[in-house]
């Protein structure tokens, strides 16, 4: 028996697939996927891994996280900063650096207000990256939990942005 949540997930993404004017078997096709495949999905029959949605929602050209959370994946606030992070990291007018800067002020602002701010998985953002450059571990400075130095480390990164170009 099919849970609630995937029969939404599947009403939502015929509807998705209809705006976007594709038939079952060109979406089937752009995502990868089998024709009998999605018509399940979207029966709210199977229920797919996160990977597939992400290929159905590229092939839609719609956010991943929507179709993550409809999914049960993700919980709407970890949608709602998942799709900040991502925007951020989008974002050609600015540097790497500055990037990454811009990301742990928003970590600290969230750790400050009492939210957790650890990414919810490795592979999470809409363009399949991390959310780093490689050049820290999986949250950078300033976002280690506790501690009376996550919030300076942050302080410090936004101190040294001033003299970059932001």
């Amino acid at each position: 028996m099919a849970s609630l949540n995937v029969g939404n997930l599947g009403e939502y993404l015929r509807e998705q697939r209809r705006t976007a004017q594709l038939s079952l078997r060109q979406l089937a096709e752009a995502a990868g996927v089998s024709n009998p495949y999605l018509s399940q999905i979207e029966r709210g029959l199977r229920k797919p891994s996160a990977e597939v949605l992400q290929q159905v929602a590229k092939a839609l050209r719609i956010s991943a996280e929507t179709l993550y959370v409809r999914a049960g994946i993700l919980d709407e606030q970890d949608r709602d900063e998942l799709e900040t992070r991502a925007a951020i990291l989008a974002d050609p007018s600015i540097t790497e650096r500055q990037k990454q800067v811009l990301l742990q002020i928003y970590e600290s602002f969230r750790k400050e207000n009492g939210l957790d701010t650890a990414p919810a998985g490795p592979d999470t953002t809409s363009d399949g990256t991390d959310g780093t450059d490689g050049t820290s571990g999986s949250g950078g400075p300033g976002t280690t939990s506790g501690g009376p130095g996550t919030a300076s480390g942050a302080g410090d990164a936004a101190a040294g942005a001033g003299s970059t170009e932001l």
